[in-house]
Order: C-alpha cells, then sequence, then structure tokens
C-alpha cells in the first residue's frame, strides 16, 4: 500500500480552507446553542403563563419545524423567503458589508449565514424546547408551591427552585441536542455556507486527497463533539447544576 502524502493537506491554501470552514462551523454551532436555548426558554415561560393560547403557538411551532426536514428548511429560508422581498433589500443581503468602528471593522454577516443560523436555531428550538418542558416537568409541583407559601415571587420560584433542578434534570438529554446542532451544521453546505464540509470538499477538489481531507474534517466534527460533552460533564458537576 502506497503511504499517503498529507504534504498537500496540512500546508498551503488548502488547510487554511480547513481552519476557514471550521472556524465557520464553530461560529454556527455556538450561535445555534445560544439562540436555540434562548427562544426554548421563552417558549416555555409562554407555556406557563400564556394559557391554551400560548400552549397552542408553542405546539404548532414544535410540530411544524420538528415533522419538516431540516435541508428543506434551508431551502426555504435561503431561495423561497428572498422571492418574498423586494429586489433591493435581497440585493443588499447579498452584498458585502463592513462597519467601521475606528479601532476594529464589524463585517456584516453573509445572507448565506444568516439564513444557515435562521433554520439551525428555529428548527433546534423545538427539539431543545421539548427537553427544557420535560425537565420543568420533572419538578415536583408540591416544591413550586412551598416556595410560594414561603412568600417568594414566581420569578424568584422559578429562578431559585425550578430552573436549577430543571435543568440538572435534562443535562445529559440538552446537551445532546447541542452536539446534533454541531452535526447539523455541515447541511449548510447545501444553501452555499463555506463551513467545514463545504470547505473540504473545495480543499479535496484542489488537492484530490480525498481521503486525506475528509479524514480532517471527520477527526475535526469529532473534536468539536467531544468539546461539547466534555462541557457538558463539566457543568454537571456544578453545584448550578444540581439544584443548590
Amino acid at each position: 500500500m502506497p503511504a499517503l502524502d498529507w504534504q498537500g493537506v496540512l500546508t498551503g491554501q488548502p488547510l487554511q480552507w480547513i481552519l476557514s470552514g471550521f472556524l465557520t462551523t464553530l461560529w454556527v454551532t455556538l450561535a445555534g446553542m445560544l439562540l436555540a436555548s434562548l427562544l426554548a426558554l421563552l417558549f416555555m415561560l409562554l407555556r406557563l403563563s400564556g394559557g391554551r393560547p400560548g400552549n397552542a403557538v408553542v405546539s404548532s411551532w414544535v410540530s411544524l419545524f420538528r415533522n419538516t426536514p431540516l435541508l428543506v428548511q434551508l431551502f426555504f429560508w435561503y431561495f423561497g423567503l428572498p422571492a418574498l422581498l423586494p429586489e433591493s433589500v435581497v440585493a443588499w443581503l447579498n452584498t458585502e458589508h463592513v462597519l467601521g468602528l475606528g479601532f476594529a471593522q464589524l463585517a456584516w454577516p453573509s445572507f448565506e449565514f444568516i439564513a444557515a443560523i435562521i433554520g439551525m436555531v428555529f428548527y433546534s428550538t423545538a427539539y431543545v424546547g421539548e427537553e427544557i418542558r420535560a425537565g420543568f416537568n420533572g419538578v415536583s409541583h408540591t416544591q413550586i408551591h412551598a416556595g410560594l407559601a414561603l412568600g417568594m415571587k414566581r420569578g424568584q420560584v422559578l429562578r431559585y427552585i425550578v430552573l436549577p433542578q430543571a435543568l440538572a434534570i435534562i443535562k445529559p438529554a440538552l446537551f445532546g441536542q447541542y452536539m446534533n446542532i454541531a452535526k447539523n451544521t455541515s447541511l449548510g453546505m447545501a444553501v452555499g455556507l463555506m463551513e467545514l464540509s463545504y470547505r473540504s470538499r473545495q480543499a479535496e477538489a484542489e488537492t484530490f486527497m480525498s481521503f486525506q481531507v475528509y479524514g480532517i474534517g471527520t477527526v475535526l466534527y469529532i473534536l468539536l463533539v467531544l468539546a461539547i460533552g466534555m462541557a457538558g460533564r463539566k457543568l454537571g458537576r456544578r453545584k448550578v447544576w444540581q439544584g443548590a
């Protein structure tokens, strides 16, 4: 068996492409985790305080986004939604914009990045939200009533009694969803997002070193998912996750 040549992949432009794609994957993963969690918490509050209308809105959201493929949703946000927007808005979204701050420059994200984030967050919220709901339902109502009987406000009961215990209950499942977000970022290449899979394919087309390029890409995905799992285990040992 001939020895594999790694030199053409670990140096020069191919390596820069792969690292750039991994950085984009990392940003999309972190943004997806944060925004999906915040939106899921808002939905949980809507369930708690919105009565039947609130439950109906959240249930409809979950049903819609869980029962349609993520790839189709990404196509909708990237190809479908712009068809409803004025041409001037679409042109602005597809034009590079840089905001000068004096000491630095802030680049407006590409439309591919925005569409991927929207699709990823809306899709993931349907799953993260259900995990959070399961955690809230796992907290005994007697503890809630006891907190209220002690004179605590509902916000304090939620913050100091319900939320810590709910997070402790759902921690493994929640970080499992975060891992899924990291892996699902690869679908962003379908709408032109230059994440790790897109850049790996670009590097492979340049070097024709399929095993080396996709081997490195696979290792980087594994490292990212393992890092999320390790973060979950580390947080699981902290008191905030144990309801204390």
